[in-house]
């Protein structure tokens, strides 16, 4: 009763379900809800640093020129 043909089919069946069964674990996703992913998204993107504080100081310059000009006006019109 096992033919050749037989064998073929039952081979090609065994290795369909091989694929699909790869193919359905390249789909799984690691985190069971969006609470997990932002957080640990948050994580990666504070290791490479993205949440730093920017090391500028030009607020700094900026609020002095501010002053300075504001103190100008204030002499210039007593």
């Amino acid at each position: 009763m096992d033919t050749p043909r037989c064998h073929r089919s039952r081979a090609a069946l065994t290795s369909l379900e091989a694929g699909a069964t790869l193919a359905r674990g390249g789909f799984a996703c690691m985190f069971s809800t969006s609470d997990e992913y932002e957080a640990a998204l948050i994580t990666q993107r504070r290791t490479q640093g993205h949440y730093d504080q920017p090391r500028s100081r030009w607020p700094a310059v900026m609020f002095v020129g501010c002053a300075l000009m504001v103190t100008g006006t204030v002499l210039l019109l007593n």
